[in-house]
């Protein structure tokens, strides 16, 4: 079984073509496995691959992506997620709350389009959505943006203001195409950390590691937020000096935050 959705650094793909890779997926560390039923699978393996997943255990535990509402595929993976080793779906090219709450199960909503962002802040406060995730390629394509540079700033910032809104856990943030180019992976994994991102989507075992790495919080950045936790418990709430730095609760709560990170 993966861990709790809400705190899952990592989400990694697998084929819906090919189940055998889930124990590895696993093996890699990643939180949570993704068995995709959408971009990995060509539409004539859809129904096999679909009928293959029926032999799921029932405590598997996986993550489902299926087809977005309005494809000629997306009815009967629903029925499919139904099946009791199914723990949650992600919902491709999510665009409208009422697609997601007909689902019946805990939802992570995949923003990948400019009707999904127009809609964000509604999608996140659907009734079963646990997260919201940026599939960042397909939103580039529909937007023709032709790299993940500037323009996508205000993007990220907008899933991460409707996430908090909402309530929900931090949104996931997209794949780093290069499988082996891991200060690659590390930067981008910094970048979502900066815009209040929390997780990632992987597509190979060997991005997991370095997407870790790069959320944990050094030895000097956790020595510092207990000092903060220790002093702020200490005063009984008030406000305190610490390093001839004023430090309030907003304070205190970036050091119980990184705290949990870690």
């Amino acid at each position: 079984m993966q861990r709790d959705l809400s705190t899952a650094r990592s989400f990694l793909f697998v084929p819906a073509t090919r189940p055998e890779r889930i124990v590895k997926a696993r093996a890699s560390g990643a939180d949570a496995v993704v068995v995709d039923l959408e971009d990995a699978v060509p539409p004539q393996d859809k129904a096999a691959a679909r009928a293959g997943l029926e032999a799921l255990p029932d405590d598997a535990g996986i993550v489902l992506r299926i087809n977005a509402a309005g494809t000629l595929w997306h009815a009967d993976d629903t029925r499919l997620a139904a099946h009791p080793g199914i723990a949650a779906v992600m919902l491709a090219k999510a665009e409208s709350a009422e697609e997601i709450e007909a689902l019946g199960k805990p939802v992570i909503a995949l923003i990948e389009t400019a009707r999904g962002l127009a809609a964000a802040r509604t999608i996140a406060a659907a009734r079963g959505v646990v997260r919201l995730a940026f599939g960042t390629i397909d939103f580039m394509a529909d937007l023709g943006l032709t790299e993940d540079g500037e323009a996508m700033v205000v993007y990220r910032a907008e899933l991460a203001l409707a996430s908090r809104l909402a309530g929900i856990a931090p949104p996931i943030d997209g794949i780093t195409a290069a499988i082996d180019d891991g200060a690659l992976i590390a930067a981008e994994t910094r970048r979502a950390l900066a815009f209040g991102f929390q997780a990632r989507l992987a597509i190979h075992p060997r991005q997991i590691a370095p997407i870790h790495d790069a959320m944990r919080p050094s030895e000097d950045e956790i020595a510092r937020a207990k000092t903060i936790v220790a002093a702020a418990e200490a005063s009984g709430g008030g406000a305190i000096r610490l390093s001839g730095e004023m430090i309030d609760a907003p304070v205190v709560l970036r050091a119980r935050a990184l705290l949990a990170r870690a």
